[in-house]
């Protein structure tokens, strides 16, 4: 019993102020010592979409260095792990917070990238994180691949083929195939064939896939979508923050939303799988071009535990 060890985690749901909504992720803040098939047994064990293991930064310009894993592998980059991970170590007094916005480097396994930690007498409202540029990987042309995604997504194929929007896998991080649907009762009735989706992100390069459209639920939000990735292991993602960058540049590039030099969008998503969500995201043109991808949103604490192995 004496060589067993124990981690302290804790359990924050992202892009929601309401605990049991948005994405759960589990954050061990001091992952120093463990070795990688331990990460990953661990991440087995959480069985949530992500867990995060924070270590000391190899960058000193980095308060912290994190690494994510799904219950299958390690990713190099996501969205809501990062907020949630943030928020986590400000509810701890790991990062010092004060009103307005804290600026912070994170260093994850592509590279530093900014956070923002905005507070508000003395409470965390919401964390913010960039993203990498929006690479544009390129447009399904050939009727046949949209045919096969339509069947992926156990769609009839005029759901997807009568669209102005293209098709597109665009990345600001990692890659994720974006397919436009006219109504939200196809998105609704989206039927997955997880297989099929695995062979169809494996020909297109993307991790998974994001389905839209521009009718929503909640008069606030700016689309309403559903984004399936069984490749790494997550069946269907309560709340994506990396798709939601990528979507958002997508949206913004196609001319989907009015745009602005910068351009507020709200993603609405989780809500078919009873966890209903809130993806704030900003892009930041100049001269038609995107320069910048923020995802933000809010967190709520909800587990505080320990594992021992």
């Amino acid at each position: 019993m004496s060589d067993r060890r124990s981690l302290k985690f804790y359990q924050a749901d992202v892009f929601t102020g309401q605990p049991f909504g948005g994405n759960p992720v589990a954050v061990f803040p001091d992952a120093h010592g463990l070795a990688d098939y331990q990460l990953q047994r661990i991440a087995r064990e959480m069985n949530l979409s992500e867990t995060v293991f924070v270590l000391p930064p190899m960058d000193q310009a980095a308060v912290v260095r994190l690494r994510i894993f799904t219950p299958t592998q390690e990713i190099p980059f996501a969205g809501h792990p990062v907020l949630g991970t943030f928020f986590v170590l400000a509810q701890l007094g790991l990062i010092a917070v004060t009103d307005g916005v804290t600026r912070v480097m994170q260093e994850c396994n592509i590279g530093l990238f900014p956070v923002e930690l905005h507070a508000e007498d003395g409470e965390l409202t919401r964390v913010v994180m960039t993203q990498p540029k929006p690479e544009f990987l390129g447009p399904v042309d050939a009727i046949e691949d949209v045919y096969k995604i339509a069947g992926a997504l156990g769609l009839p194929k005029y759901a997807i083929t009568d669209m102005k929007w293209p098709i597109e896998v665009v990345s600001t991080g990692l890659p994720v195939l974006i397919v436009p649907l006219r109504t939200l009762t196809a998105v609704r009735s989206i039927q997955l064939n997880a297989p099929a989706i695995v062979d169809v992100c494996s020909q297109f390069g993307a991790n998974g896939v994001m389905a839209f459209t521009t009718v929503t639920v909640e008069p606030s939000a700016t689309v309403h979508a559903r984004m399936f990735a069984p490749s790494i292991g997550i069946l269907e993602d309560p709340a994506t923050g990396s798709a939601s960058g990528a979507l958002g540049a997508y949206l913004v590039q196609n001319g989907v939303v009015d745009v602005a030099p910068t351009t507020e969008i709200v993603v609405e998503q989780g809500y078919e799988i009873e966890r209903p969500s809130q993806i704030f995201v900003r892009v930041e043109s100049d001269d038609d071009i995107i320069q910048t991808v923020k995802v933000g949103g809010q967190c709520v604490m909800v587990v505080e535990g320990t594992l021992t192995f």
